[in-house]
């Protein structure tokens, strides 16, 4: 539909795409120019080829203008949105409680969908994550949807829980899963604090869902710190543990 003459670059450029989708023009023109010359296989910063970055830049502006390439594209975005949530969402729970110090990029308390420098230098609006981050303290709970609050609970949330708690980091342990879904959960306790995280979302979703799956969880009573839903120990219904969110985080209750 678009073809340039060098594979790999044409696949990062149609990623990229789908991925930042929906981006501006020129968001998606500088950052394939950028990628182009950095790998040097086609143009580069120094004697760049000329015609083939006029090819470049025409397949980006087909993104905008071809109607079935855009089509295509938007069609793939729409697709993949809701898995992408998913991940994100268990990819940031698990960086914020695994073991080690977790780190939080400035702006990214939201979905953020920046390319690479100087893409990912444009202001940030906290006023907007102040207003949404009042809302959560109220007793909000964010839908997973395009506003990306979600991401804002789960951030806010395992980071005040590490900051007040440290005494339920001190360790890590493995938890098991039984069931057609097992595979797909990704949980741990860190000595009180205990993650649980989807993976693999969209083989989940094709494998008809969570269905018998169940959590062997630590004895005792729990509390998931998102939610504030009470969880019993033993073995939890992970589809009722993770029936509003992909991931949960679990205290034991005192």
């Amino acid at each position: 539909m678009a073809a340039l003459g060098d594979g790999p670059l044409a696949q990062l450029v149609w990623q990229a795409a789908v991925g930042a989708w929906p981006l501006t023009r020129e968001r998606l023109h500088a950052y394939a120019e950028k990628a182009a010359r950095e790998a040097g296989v086609s143009t580069r910063w120094i004697d760049s080829d000329t015609a083939f970055e006029q090819r470049l830049h025409a397949l980006v502006d087909g993104v905008f203008d071809d109607p079935e390439l855009h089509a295509g594209i938007t069609a793939m975005a729409d697709r993949l949105r809701p898995f992408g949530w998913s991940n994100s969402l268990s990819a940031k729970l698990i960086q914020l409680t695994a073991p080690g110090v977790p780190d939080v990029y400035q702006g990214t308390e939201l979905w953020d969908l920046s390319l690479v420098d100087p893409d990912n230098r444009r202001p940030v609006d906290y006023p907007k994550r102040l207003e949404l981050l009042a809302r959560i303290d109220d007793g909000w709970l964010p839908g997973v949807d395009d506003e990306g609050a979600a991401k804002l609970l789960v951030t806010s949330r395992a980071l005040r829980l590490r900051r007040d708690r440290p005494d339920l980091f001190t360790g890590y342990r493995p938890l098991t899963a039984a069931g057609v879904g097992a595979d797909h959960l990704f949980a741990f306790d860190r000595g009180g604090a205990v993650t649980v995280a989807t993976r693999l979302p969209v083989g989940l979703a094709a494998a008809g869902g969570w269905r018998d799956t169940a959590l062997e969880l630590p004895a005792g009573s729990w509390t998931d710190v998102l939610t504030a839903r009470a969880v019993p120990g033993g073995w939890t219904v992970v589809g009722e543990l993770l029936d509003r969110y992909p991931v949960a985080l679990l205290t034991r209750d005192v």
